[in-house]
């Protein structure tokens, strides 16, 4: 940062008054370019300020958007500590502590059992014996119970695979509020669809972009898909393609493919995403 807007930064933008021991400034609510020394000079300052602030708002939005994410919203896999894949039938949740563990050491677990001839199978994480189907029912609602966002995301899914959109979006949004990506991703799916509620283009991509901003990468392709046919901005629906390609989408390749015969990707990033994509699928 220079001196000059360094200077600028410790000053109310509308009075002018620095920043000493007893007065305190703060930030912009939406923007990192200005600071108040209080809500009524904000107000005043605001006409003068709406338009650099909605720019800079903007710009820093799209720098937390397309940054590219660690990993899934899967993350790792707590035994192994390998990410898990992005494939849901390559890994087994486990209701007791509502997680995710990967199918290497699900079966690294089974054949220990098995050589132990144990007649009472344990949970591979916790190594409590396992229960009936209503058993591991009642742990999940134990997780629910203490607001755990796996579980009422899991929950959200039930409900919505028995028709209960009400009860799906309910779940699904306590679990969007604890940070959950996969419950974001599908309350973005019900107001695609119209399921529980009306169907709302803006809502939809509103949480499109935080299930894709925490590392969901069929979010990320679809937050592509929608700048390409919606928006007519071939620039980022690349970049979203791109990203969700490297976590390992075949779609996204797919799009990829397309817009470079369209003449929007250069051949230099689409050999990168390739290799790229194919370390993430044989990781």
């Amino acid at each position: 940062m220079s001196e000059e807007k360094e200077a600028v930064v410790m000053t109310c933008a509308s009075c002018g008054i620095a920043a000493v021991d007893e007065i305190k400034l703060r930030e912009c609510d939406e923007c990192d370019l200005v600071r108040y020394c209080g809500d009524e000079c904000q107000m005043e300052h605001k006409s003068e300020h709406d338009e650099d602030c909605k720019k800079r708002a903007a710009e820093l939005r799209d720098e937390l958007l397309f940054k590219q994410p660690e990993g899934s919203h899967l993350g790792d896999c707590p035994i192994c500590l390998i990410p898990l894949p992005i494939d849901l039938s390559k890994s087994t949740l486990k209701e007791c502590r509502s997680k995710i563990i990967c199918d290497g050491c699900c079966y690294a677990h089974w054949t220990r059992e098995v050589e132990g001839r144990r007649r009472l199978p344990k949970c591979p994480f916790c190594r409590q014996p396992l229960t009936t189907q209503g058993g591991c029912y009642k742990r999940m609602m134990k997780r629910i119970e203490v607001n755990d966002p796996i579980a009422l995301s899991q929950e959200g899914l039930h409900q919505y695979e028995t028709g209960d959109y009400i009860s799906a979006l309910e779940y699904y949004s306590k679990a969007a509020k604890l940070g959950d990506a996969e419950a974001h991703y599908q309350l973005a799916l019900l107001y695609s669809d119209g399921h529980g509620v009306e169907k709302d283009k803006r809502k939809e991509i509103h949480h499109l972009e935080k299930a894709a901003i925490g590392g969901h990468p069929e979010a990320r392709h679809n937050l592509g898909c929608r700048e390409w046919d919606s928006n007519d901005n071939a620039e980022r629906a690349v970049k979203h393609w791109i990203i969700a390609a490297t976590q390992g989408v075949d779609e996204s390749i797919e799009a990829l493919m397309h817009a470079f015969q369209k003449g929007f990707v250069r051949k230099v990033d689409l050999a990168s995403t390739l290799r790229a994509h194919r370390a993430a699928v044989i990781q």
